[in-house]
């Protein structure tokens, strides 16, 4: 856990992480995540991403981004407060494969999404200490890409 200010390094890290998210692959694959990711079960997960689709792809794309950056922010490369307060999208990511991580580490590694999970435990413990009920609030927004729509149209 960083304590204190950011330092120049942990800020050009964080840049340089931002920076990656734009890159025109990625945000497809972002979007794509964020507007149709909500299986529940490996039979689900397997129809949404079959072998060889832009969708397999995009979702190795993104894990594997979030979980490249978590294992950034786990290693204090990145600093803990500058990172939440200014992203959360591994939340969403990790919220969405939560249900599935169980099956997924038995039939690929025990390791599997071990930095995306450690990062969203940190997350939680984050925001509760700052905002009580936050965590239960975005868990229930970000579990679908419905629940998402539905918030934001509210917010209309």
């Amino acid at each position: 856990m960083a304590k204190g200010k950011p330092t120049a390094a942990q800020a050009e890290m964080l840049l340089r992480v931002y920076d990656l998210r734009r890159e025109a692959r990625l945000r497809t694959a972002r979007d794509w995540f964020a507007q149709n990711f909500a299986p529940k079960t490996m039979a689900e997960l397997q129809h949404l991403i079959p072998p060889g689709s832009d969708e397999n792809a995009y979702l190795r794309m993104l894990v594997s981004y979030w979980e490249t950056v978590c294992a950034l922010l786990n290693h204090g490369l990145l600093h803990e407060d500058l990172f939440f307060e200014t992203t959360g999208e591994q939340y969403m990511v990790w919220v969405r494969l939560e249900p599935l991580v169980g099956e997924m580490r038995k039939q690929w590694s025990r390791r599997a999404f071990h930095h995306l999970e450690a990062a969203a435990k940190k997350h939680e413990k984050w925001w509760e200490k700052r905002e009580r009920g936050y965590i239960q609030r975005m868990r229930q927004m970000m579990s679908s890409p419905q629940a998402m729509q539905g918030q934001q149209a509210q917010k209309r």
